[in-house]
């Protein structure tokens, strides 16, 4: 086990930023700043794609690939879901919103858990 970086504390609180407006929206129909799924879909898509510049995109593994692919096609349901509108948005926007938390998941743990040497000291 490998501690975390400050790259994964980074992408964390872009998830809190993102997921704490998404329960009020869900709660309560809007937010300050947050007035229809369409703004909720700008700030998932905007919380994704920093969380992704935040670890740094990597493709020379499996796992880097399988990522890349998780991210692509849930930036596209968040983008479908900004496009399609008020009407019949919500189940897009759901599924991007889960789809940013099973990547998030992931990424944390497979940086924890990697074979990938700590940086020494000395």
């Amino acid at each position: 086990m490998r501690r975390l970086s400050y790259r994964d504390g980074f992408a964390a609180l872009l998830l809190a930023a993102v997921a704490i407006p998404y329960v009020g929206y869900l709660v309560r129909g809007e937010m300050p700043f947050i007035q229809d799924p369409v703004g909720m879909a700008a700030v998932g898509i905007t919380g994704l794609v920093l969380s992704y510049l935040a670890w740094g995109i990597e493709t020379h593994s499996t796992f880097g690939k399988v990522m890349l692919v998780a991210g692509l096609a849930a930036l596209g349901i968040g983008i479908a879901a900004a496009l399609v509108g008020v009407e019949g948005s919500d189940l897009l926007l759901a599924i991007f919103m889960g789809a940013y938390a099973v990547i998030f998941v992931a990424e944390t743990a497979y940086h924890a858990v990697s074979g990938q040497p700590e940086p020494q000291t000395a």
